[in-house]
């Protein structure tokens, strides 16, 4: 059984594995402002993932023809039937899985990060473009009257 299994449990991790440096790299291209590379890295991460629901479908239908359920429970099932080895990689899938999901929610939070600095910098922008004197060269007073004491 390990050698219907096993091949897709090795082929899926190493997706993960590609999938895990390629947010390394989308990181360090945020962290470091190099915004521009964003674009070839998420067209890539987007095949990445196709390529990982491509490998996990295969898998399914690997442990449904070995007789086991789909799903998470049938994979643990299917996995511990198919012997050490395919334990082994069903394990560090499942390791690798869960730094990707943590991977992904922390380069999420640096894209809001930059999406709220950009918000607030072009409504900073958008402020500072009124006009802060009149046509007259008077200093225009935000939410006041206008008053011009020092005229008298």
């Amino acid at each position: 059984m390990s050698a219907t299994l096993l091949p897709h449990l090795l082929a899926e991790k190493s997706c993960v594995e590609e999938f895990l440096d390629l947010l390394g790299q989308e990181a360090q291209a945020m962290q470091e402002g190099l915004f521009a590379d964003l674009t070839p890295l998420t067209a890539r991460k987007a095949a990445l993932l196709d390529r990982m629901t491509a490998l996990d479908r295969a898998r399914e239908s690997a442990q449904v023809a070995m007789g086991f359920e789909p799903g998470r429970a049938g994979a643990d099932a299917a996995a511990t039937a198919a012997g050490a080895a395919a334990q082994e990689a069903w394990a560090a899938l499942l390791q690798l899985a869960e730094s990707a999901r943590t991977g992904n929610r922390r380069n999420g939070a640096m894209v809001h990060g930059h999406l709220d600095f950009t918000r607030n910098a072009l409504h900073y922008l958008q402020a500072a473009a009124l006009p802060f004197y009149g046509p007259d060269g008077i200093r225009k007073a935000v939410g006041g009257t206008g008053t011009r004491l020092a005229l008298g």
